[in-house]
């Protein structure tokens, strides 16, 4: 336990799946944090959205686990919004020290039947907010003198795949933004990693446009017929991870026992990069 007791982190897409785990375990292995996240639709994603309950729900896990949260509804596209709610968290927690930046969206369409706004909404979510999220938080990281930031890529950031190619362009171009803030921040002493996820049981996936992308064959795909498919994308005979794993993956890279890993992909995958 403590692993990264006295710490402060920011958490973006926080009010539930990935980033919501990933408060919590910072949360219960010591660190105080600040919860970001848009709660409300975005035009091109027809999932249902987290809403200010959810961040909340959050909150209360984090306060449960014995440590302080600082929650704020910011759209990562905003970067002068995300600023002002990074340096007010910081100065209400006393610093900052991790980054873990997991906001994003999905959607799906062929590549060349993709609109403009689908093209353009993806990356600036799931690629300008990462980068905003991380131009936010580097001055208190290097006012701290050191640190580590986790950006939360997809084994889309390490392959193609079929029907999402601005999402798989935005979560390559995230690999490429760590590998190039890994080198301009490492003689400050703050690391800069990727996580890669296999499909993570969240609303992300767990919705019917995704079920039916995976099953053609039914009208109204259940959550089992929809495992049956999913578990041919991975190695280990899952369907999916939990958000828990990617969070655990993110503890790590966060603490201490990985203080000189850095430009590093890691998939938390089930294999499924190499399959």
């Amino acid at each position: 336990m403590g692993r990264v007791s006295g710490k402060v982190a920011i958490v973006t897409g926080a009010a539930r799946g990935i980033g919501r785990a990933q408060a919590i375990r910072l949360a219960e292995e010591g660190a105080d944090i600040i919860a970001v996240d848009l709660c409300a639709p975005v035009e091109t994603v027809v999932t249902p959205p987290a809403i200010i309950d959810d961040l909340d729900e959050t909150a209360r896990a984090v306060e449960a686990a014995g440590a302080r949260v600082v929650t704020a509804v910011v759209d990562v596209r905003d970067g002068a919004a995300l600023r002002a709610a990074v340096d007010a968290g910081a100065a209400e927690l006393g610093g900052l020290d991790i980054v873990c930046a997991t906001a994003g969206i999905s959607s799906s369409g062929a590549a060349l039947e993709l609109t403009e706004q689908q093209w353009q909404t993806m990356i600036d979510i799931n690629l300008t907010g990462v980068w905003q999220t991380c131009k936010a938080a580097t001055p208190h990281l290097i006012e701290r003198g050191s640190g580590s930031m986790i950006l939360t890529s997809s084994i889309a950031g390490l392959r193609g795949l079929v029907g999402v190619a601005h999402y798989v362009a935005a979560k390559h171009g995230v690999v490429g933004l760590m590998r190039s803030l890994a080198k301009e921040l490492a003689p400050h002493s703050i690391r800069v990693n990727t996580v890669h996820p296999t499909n993570v049981d969240t609303p992300m996936i767990q919705n019917d446009m995704v079920r039916k992308v995976f099953r053609p064959d039914r009208e109204n795909p259940t959550r089992e017929e929809f495992a049956e498919a999913a578990v041919t994308m991975n190695m280990l005979p899952i369907p999916w991870v939990e958000p828990v794993d990617i969070a655990n993956a993110a503890l790590f890279l966060a603490s201490d026992e990985a203080r000189y890993i850095t430009a590093v992909t890691l998939p938390v995958d089930a294999g499924s990069t190499q399959r």
